[in-house]
């Protein structure tokens, strides 16, 4: 499954399939992502499904990128 990382953890990850595309690991029980994850599929375990018959949030995906970049960062200072 590819994906990206950031000062070597892990940032996110995706995967296709025949009906989505899935992103990996997304922000849980966060009002800022509330309004726009009600519009996708989502699971407990932090994915988001996008159907592969609309268009491809780019803006969100990368809200949720920026959002785990900020997570890393708090989590590195803290060590």
């Amino acid at each position: 499954m590819p994906g990206f990382s950031d000062r070597g953890r892990y940032l996110v990850y995706f995967a296709a399939y025949k009906k989505y595309i899935g992103l990996y690991p997304v922000p849980r029980q966060t009002e800022e992502f509330e309004r726009d994850f009600s519009l996708y599929k989502t699971s407990g375990k932090g994915t988001i499904h996008f159907p592969i018959d609309r268009p491809i949030p780019f803006d969100l995906i990368t809200r949720i990128v920026n959002f785990r970049l900020k997570e890393n960062s708090e989590k590195l200072r803290k060590k």
